[in-house]
């Protein structure tokens, strides 16, 4: 549950968001050392009778090492572990009652149990085994020196030393898969993203073959029948008319063999034309007959083949949208230019009353991922999103002349 850097581990919970859950392990830790402390120091040497200065270097050796197990459980198991075993010996050279627990004094089991619980967030699973099997062999081993009847106190530590260390691992393995998961969800959401976008530069790479295959084919003709229809042209000329219409074939070619690259197995062939400005008012009665009023405001004028294109997929998109999650919704939608832009708008307020059915939870939702890559590639702008009345609002913006493409690479 801890980052380690190259500065030397974190501390426990130190990738934790809230501050708070920062700081829990040092508290912790430091109000346990400063409870078990003079508690350890008073019990050894006046309940079981150790000398006192024994005592307090024992009771130091068991305790303070708690404060090292927020950054290296490991390391202070190691010191606790071996202060604990020598206490334990300690106490058999000393005469203390029948009714006080041996090998360990319940002070030095809360200790050794809350740093059981730091092994097991941080330490790997074959780690703490040999940490439960040392416990168990040290408990073991001092059972056979025994002083009195222990009413089970020798296989207490082993117990509760195992709980917590199982509890530990699995507090952490949990978090480790939740954490793994929420990066996967990530991976998997930036890689949907992604495909999406790919998937729809190769659908517009096809549509705008389409636009771009009907100019060539026009000039193809037109240089292939400039001989005939022009009288007195020259045979350099006729020579030159033949070599711009077969250069004309040769990038329709060209550009077919890249369509086949980008056309995916099942897509379909779409045979008809490709939709302009002149479709838009098709996609609005087809919404208005799925119960979306939509007010038009057409743009009557021509415009390049490529932006009535994208102007139309855009109207598309966003009324598809409307379908899915605001039914019923008034809805405008317009078109306009300013002699160098053409401006698409469609705004959607807020349904009078709420749908009857849930909304659509099956889109890809990244439709606005598509619409931003269509207008960049044409050199146009998108701007969506929410309106304060709980409306939503795409106003795109694409340039009626060819981009400046001067210093740019080739």
């Amino acid at each position: 549950m801890t980052a380690v850097d190259e500065q030397g581990p974190a501390a426990l919970l130190g990738d934790a968001s809230r501050r708070w859950v920062r700081l829990l392990p040092w508290v912790v830790a430091f109000v346990m050392v400063a409870v078990l402390l003079p508690t350890t120091v008073d019990v050894l040497s006046g309940d079981y009778g150790l000398n006192v200065g024994l005592a307090s270097a024992l009771a130091v050796a068991q305790t303070a090492p708690l404060l090292l197990a927020v950054v290296r459980p490991l390391e202070a198991w190691y010191v606790i572990f071996t202060a604990d075993v020598i206490g334990a010996v300690a106490l058999l050279f000393v005469d203390f009652g029948d009714q006080l627990v041996w090998p360990f004094p319940p002070m030095e089991i809360v200790g050794y149990v809350a740093l059981c619980l730091a092994l097991g967030l941080r330490e790997p699973r074959r780690t703490l085994i040999l940490v439960w099997l040392a416990t168990a062999g040290a408990n073991a081993g001092l059972g056979f020196f025994a002083p009195q009847e222990t009413s089970g106190s020798v296989a207490l530590l082993t117990i509760l030393g195992g709980v917590a260390l199982v509890l530990g691992a699995a507090i952490r393995e949990g978090y480790e898969a939740r954490r793994r998961l929420a990066e996967q969800e990530t991976i998997s959401a930036a890689e949907r993203e992604r495909r999406t976008l790919l998937e729809e530069r190769a659908r517009i790479a096809r549509e705008l073959h389409d636009v771009v295959a009907h100019h060539m084919s026009v000039i193809t003709v037109q240089a292939d029948t400039a001989a005939y229809r022009l009288d007195g042209v020259s045979p350099q000329a006729r020579e030159e008319f033949g070599s711009i219409a077969a250069t004309a074939r040769e990038s329709l070619a060209e550009m077919r063999r890249l369509l086949g690259v980008l056309r995916s197995e099942d897509a379909e062939r779409e045979l008809a034309p490709q939709p302009g400005l002149t479709r838009v008012g098709h996609l609005v009665e087809a919404t208005g007959r799925a119960g979306v009023p939509v007010d038009f405001t057409p743009y009557e004028a021509n415009v390049p083949e490529a932006v009535g294109l994208t102007a139309y997929r855009m109207v598309q998109e966003a009324l598809a949208n409307v379908v899915r999650h605001a039914p019923g919704a008034p809805t405008q939608v317009s078109v306009s230019a300013d002699g160098e832009d053409l401006t698409v708008v469609v705004v959607n307020r807020a349904p009078a009353t709420p749908p009857a059915e849930p909304f659509e939870s099956t889109g890809t939702g990244n439709g606005l991922v598509g619409m931003r890559e269509r207008a960049r590639l044409i050199g146009g702008t998108l701007d969506a999103g929410p309106l304060p009345d709980g409306g939503f609002q795409v106003t795109a913006r694409l340039p009626l002349t060819e981009p400046d493409t001067e210093g740019e690479p080739t």
